[in-house]
């Protein structure tokens, strides 16, 4: 399961994260969006645990909770979706 994690510290890596949700189940995958021109975090990312069971304990325990003094809003990540809202050719 994807799980998106919102309102991360400026400090916060990967590793942080993915220590942070190894409790939880496997940790498949683990990324710290950045802005691509800065390299500083964007404030969110998304972890993928396998287990279901263990993503949603992970939901659970860790929305709400403290990482790096920023408190998390964790829930299952939505579908992207092939509009991103990007402009559109004229007339």
């Amino acid at each position: 399961m994807r799980i998106y994690v919102g309102s991360l510290a400026e400090s916060v890596t990967d590793e942080t994260l993915r220590a942070a949700f190894a409790a939880y189940g496997e940790v498949a995958s683990c990324d710290v969006i950045t802005d691509r021109y800065t390299g500083q975090s964007r404030g969110f990312g998304f972890v993928e645990i396998r287990d279901n069971e263990g993503a949603q304990q992970a939901i659970r325990a860790l929305d709400g909770s403290d990482l790096g003094g920023r408190t998390l809003r964790v829930n299952e990540a939505r579908p992207r979706t092939e509009n991103r809202g990007g402009g559109g050719g004229g007339g």
